[in-house]
């Protein structure tokens, strides 16, 4: 009988062991389609802090917003930050062109160099998973195009804004999170 104690409590310290090792999801978990067309591991961007938005290159918005988005990318990335931008159809119909002629659009006209990805739903039940988990963990789903979702380095949602909120009033919170983010791998060396 002994034996057989000894074995069942091993068993039962590995179960736990292993319940213990599965961590929550979180948005760098997720795979994402580049505007390329290649598959990319978000899991990439972990350790950094991300600004997801979801894009639209025919918008009232559009302008304001890239302009934005460029000079938050030219001044906290690549290597801490980045903006990760989803183009999106849903709203107004206002993102129709293909994939290649949404970079061309972005990268001629702003000057673009914050990574992009092809185009996907993000809202309803045929979103892209990583919307989903954005929608859900901040309690705010996409009702237009420029919804802004800040991710922490560690891959939780901290904050989510509509287009009405700007680029520059978000961008306190964005520095604030890059900066300690810094710091910290500062005291890390």
């Amino acid at each position: 009988p002994f034996p057989s104690m000894v074995t069942a409590a091993a068993a039962w310290l590995l179960l736990w062991a292993a319940a213990c090792a599965q961590r929550e999801q979180d948005f760098y978990d997720f795979k994402a389609v580049n505007i390329r067309g290649k598959l990319v591991s978000l899991e990439k961007y972990r350790g950094s802090v991300s600004l997801v938005v979801n894009v639209a290159s025919e918008c009232g918005f559009t302008d304001q917003h890239y302009r934005a988005l460029q000079q938050l990318q030219r001044d906290l990335g690549p290597h801490h930050f980045n903006v990760l931008a989803f183009p999106c159809n849903q709203f107004g119909q206002q993102e129709p062109d293909s994939n290649k002629e949404i970079e061309s659009f972005a990268r001629r006209t702003y000057s673009v160099s914050f990574p992009m990805f092809s185009k996907i739903a993000v809202t309803g039940t045929g979103a892209h998973p990583a919307f989903k988990y954005l929608a859900q963990t901040s309690g705010k789903e996409p009702t237009w195009n420029f919804w802004k979702y800040l991710v922490a380095p560690d891959g939780k949602v901290v904050g989510a804004w509509d287009p009405t909120v700007s680029v520059e009033e978000v961008r306190p919170q964005i520095t604030a999170l890059v900066r300690k983010l810094i710091l910290r791998k500062r005291e890390d060396l």
